[in-house]
């Protein structure tokens, strides 16, 4: 049960919530916590935040606080390569990245946890490359006081199916890099993919073991890929060559090198015409010349789900075609934008 009493009437009393101030483009935060006893000089403050009553609590059984919620709710909702804390800020109960990596969320049962109503979860897009220490998620119940049987059966939506925020590890993998074209092999322009790529790869703790170069001949291509086999590489990466002009026959030298499962085509631009496949149980990618004009591209969005291991197959892409169009701003921000998501 609670209710409400004057403000000038609330001297002695226990705030039994906390209590947020915003001073638009200065401050938002809480100008009184829960469990400050009011003084005389605290009444004008909460008037001019609009407090003309504030509320005593008196729990029955049914009922539970926000704060309880909170931590109950973040302890289902937490899952590997994520914590959380017990301290919670008005209200709410936020989830953090343990290391580096990428996070997973399980959409279906974030909504219908959410479709619950009292009780809410707001977590950053699955997929998303993450830092050690990055919020992924906040919680909380809505009301000041809700239905503990309510909150019981969030908590069970997400424990059975746990986990709905995590954090998988990316692989650290040794990558053979296989640069096509006549106009590179045969030196009539420099190269400028090996270091892009090998740019790309180092952010997410890869490394470039090998680069062979390859004409626009299917059996060198193989050849080429199959010598980076050789050096014991754990991810393939071609570039060029993936297009329809009769020249680009980087795909069947893939396919000739023993690669299987292989999807060619994406609905994301940049990244139309890219490729996934595998040579036993090394991944192949594709990469079309997109890669080296663009910031940003599938190649992006796709390798660091390849370093946790996940396979790439047709429905995976296209599950991309929604938010799968780059905007190309002139100042990429990514990964704080909607492509990919």
């Amino acid at each position: 049960m609670k209710k409400s009493i004057p403000v000038d009437q609330a001297v002695g009393k226990v705030l039994p919530h906390d209590i947020t101030e915003i001073v638009k483009g200065e401050f938002k935060g809480c100008a009184f916590k829960k469990g400050h006893i009011i003084q005389a000089e605290d009444v004008e403050h909460l008037r001019r935040l609009g407090k003309e009553h504030i509320y005593v609590l008196e729990l029955t059984q049914n009922e539970i606080h926000e704060n309880e919620a909170a931590r109950l709710l973040v302890a289902a909702l937490a899952g590997t390569g994520t914590a959380y804390t017990d301290e919670v800020v008005e209200g709410k109960a936020v989830i953090n990245a343990t290391f580096d990596g990428l996070l997973k969320i399980n959409k279906e049962v974030l909504f219908r946890f959410n479709m619950l109503g009292d009780v809410m979860c707001a977590t950053l897009h699955t997929n998303t490359p993450v830092k050690k220490g990055e919020q992924l998620a906040a919680c909380r119940l809505i009301p000041l006081l809700g239905e503990r049987e309510m909150v019981n059966k969030a908590v069970s939506i997400a424990e059975n199916a746990k986990p709905v925020v995590q954090v998988l590890p990316l692989k650290q993998a040794k990558v053979g890099l296989v640069i096509t074209g006549n106009e590179v092999f045969y030196g009539r322009i420099e190269d400028k993919f090996e270091q892009v790529l090998r740019s790309k790869l180092a952010a997410f703790g890869s490394e470039v073991t090998h680069v062979a170069f390859a004409p626009d001949d299917p059996g060198k291509i193989a050849s080429a890929i199959s010598e980076s086999l050789a050096q014991g590489v754990d991810l393939i990466v071609t570039s060029g060559g993936m297009s329809v002009d009769p020249d680009d026959v980087t795909r069947s030298g893939i396919k000739q090198a023993g690669a299987v499962d292989t999807v060619y085509g994406t609905p994301v631009l940049p990244g139309a015409m890219f490729l996934t496949g595998r040579i036993g149980d090394v991944p192949v990618l594709g990469l079309p010349a997109c890669g080296m004009f663009h910031n940003i591209t599938v190649f992006d969005l796709i390798l660091p789900r390849i370093l946790t291991g996940e396979s790439i197959g047709r429905e995976e892409f296209a599950d991309m075609g929604h938010g799968g169009l780059c905007r190309n701003c002139k100042r990429c921000q990514y990964p704080v934008c909607n492509f990919g998501k």
